[in-house]
């Protein structure tokens, strides 16, 4: 279902784990740069995820460093590692929870070294496991496109490398869309057509449900 995730289909399967996890890594940091931004009163801001304000989006985007980083140490099946828990009303604490978080998965990331490591990810899928290498791509495309909705929520500028965007974009092509996206809790909405001229990262949101054009109400 899910292809190419490395961007480099001629490298050796642990080279290309490597890149994938080094753009990951840059991709999670970009969100931690943007989250250290928080000022009091910006957990209420809305954000382009469909009923989620700021501290909804957070709160999902520690869950998931959590989940991701209990998959890469063997214990992803635990559904409470999963769990998304109210990160509170202090800005600065709801900051310093994510960066843990945050510090957490990639340490956790760093301890895997075959590309075909199993990782359980129960909110894919309880049927089978993921090899290391498709799990990262899924991490890795979900923090590329909540950095975006970090920024936008915060009004700040999102710029990530074109290297990171390489990579991500062929992720974004292999999500599957559809109904699926409609379901409570989706972090991705139904693909949007993407101007023609438009850039990697337009593309990469249009495809999972989100319009460039989005900006916080005023």
């Amino acid at each position: 279902m899910y292809t190419n995730l490395a961007g480099a289909d001629d490298a050796p399967a642990p080279a290309a784990l490597d890149r994938l996890r080094r753009l990951d890594a840059r991709a999670v940091r970009d969100s931690v740069a943007l989250v250290n931004r928080l000022a009091p009163g910006d957990l209420a801001r809305p954000t382009p995820c469909a009923g989620w304000d700021l501290a909804a989006l957070l709160a999902h985007l520690t869950a998931q460093h959590h989940g991701f980083a209990a998959a890469a140490l063997g214990r992803g099946r635990d559904l409470t590692h999963w769990a998304v828990r109210p990160l509170g009303d202090d800005a600065g604490v709801a900051a310093m929870r994510y960066r843990l978080a945050a510090e957490d998965v990639l340490a956790a990331f760093a301890t895997v070294s075959d590309p075909e490591r199993p990782f359980a990810l129960p909110e894919f899928t309880t049927d089978r496991p993921f090899p290391a290498e498709q799990a990262v791509g899924f991490h890795l495309i979900d923090y590329v496109v909540h950095s975006w909705d970090l920024a936008r929520s915060l009004d700040l500028r999102y710029d990530p490398d074109p290297e990171l965007l390489a990579a991500a974009l062929p992720i974004a092509r292999a999500v599957p869309d559809g109904a699926t996206r409609l379901a409570p809790g989706s972090s991705f909405r139904p693909g949007l057509p993407a101007e023609a001229d438009a850039g990697a990262l337009d593309r990469i949101l249009a495809m999972l449900g989100r319009s460039p054009e989005w900006r916080a109400p005023a």
